[in-house]
């Protein structure tokens, strides 16, 4: 988007959604510690007085940023699961794909939970803990798709498919591996036939 368009569009945002796109965007490319409140302000065309009225601290906006980056994923994981509503192995193949598909994003910006984490060592944050609280719902949520394919140790293919898509993430964010994305989808795939339990036999 071209610095005219997006003038237009965050214009007729509120100003607490002019912050958070203002967040979204510098966090997004310079990372939490480096950007300050001030820049910030600047760039959602208000003042630290006013980000102050809606955000109490930048602890609590860089919370409420990851809080929407999680909605996003799972808004994605639902579309996926509406999709394909009663076939459990076409939903963890459709969840493979849209992470495959969101990794040339993410091969320019990084993952927003990879980054923040390794930014917020400490581990009692809101945001570490908003992060570690998505994520095990994510694992959660693929143990049940895993369980609903008759999987014979669901706790186990959920944790391979989840090293895998982490894993992935990581890979295309140091560029270590090419075609990062068709090798992610095979990966799962194999992993869903090598879990076939007494129901897909």
């Amino acid at each position: 988007m071209d610095r005219s368009s997006r003038q237009h569009r965050v214009a007729k945002l509120p100003p607490r959604e002019r912050i958070l796109d203002a967040a979204e965007e510098l966090f997004a490319r310079d990372g939490i510690k480096a950007v300050g409140v001030q820049a910030i302000a600047i760039r959602a065309e208000t003042t630290k007085m006013a980000l102050y009225r809606h955000f109490e601290t930048k602890d609590v906006l860089v919370e409420e940023w990851l809080r929407i980056v999680a909605a996003d994923y799972t808004a994605a994981f639902d579309r996926v699961e509406e999709a394909h509503r009663d076939n459990p192995r076409a939903q963890i193949l459709g969840i493979a794909r849209f992470i495959a598909d969101g990794l040339p994003e993410i091969s320019h910006r990084g993952c927003p939970f990879i980054n923040s984490v390794a930014e917020l060592p400490d581990r009692a944050h809101p945001a570490r803990r908003l992060i570690e609280a998505h994520k095990a719902g994510q694992l959660r949520r693929l143990t049940d798709l895993c369980t609903r394919a008759g999987m014979p140790d669901p706790a186990q293919a959920a944790a391979e498919i989840t090293f895998v898509l982490e894993g992935a993430q990581v890979s295309v964010q140091n560029g270590s591996i090419s075609d990062a994305g068709e090798r992610l989808v095979r990966i799962v795939e194999a992993l869903l036939g090598n879990h076939q339990g007494p129901k897909d036999s």
